[in-house]
């Protein structure tokens, strides 16, 4: 099986570490959906999708901004209360990184699910 969102997550990772401007991604709907989170967060600084050939793809401009960023495996349930756990166990200090759940009203930050009392599954973290 491929992991989709840890091989773009990945990507951005090394496009990041090695200084480059933009990365080429896999588009789906979630890689989509996890961009706008990271746009919102000005992680990066923009996005468009593109096709090549039979597959779309996205263009994704880099904002050179993130220190570290990887998927969470398995995708842990977590309830609004247990949110202080898992972010110091992934984020190094308070309001510094985020954490990326999928929510039933989507995809949004552990600050946003906190204050919407929201609990759902971790997907990715970043800071």
């Amino acid at each position: 099986m491929v992991d989709r969102i840890a091989d773009a997550i990945n990507t951005i990772k090394t496009n990041e570490r090695i200084g480059r401007e933009a990365c080429v991604l896999e588009s789906t709907k979630f890689i989509r959906a996890i961009l706008d989170v990271m746009k919102r967060e000005s992680y990066i600084h923009s996005y468009e999708e593109f096709t090549d050939g039979k597959f779309k793809k996205v263009k994704v401009r880099l904002s050179n901004k993130i220190n570290n960023i990887g998927v969470i495996k398995p995708r842990y349930a977590v309830t609004s209360k247990q949110l202080q756990s898992y972010e110091t166990r992934y984020i190094p200090s308070r309001d510094f990184g985020i954490l990326i759940l999928s929510t039933p009203q989507g995809l949004m930050t552990n600050r946003e699910a906190k204050a919407k009392n929201f609990g759902g599954r971790l997907v990715a973290y970043m800071y």
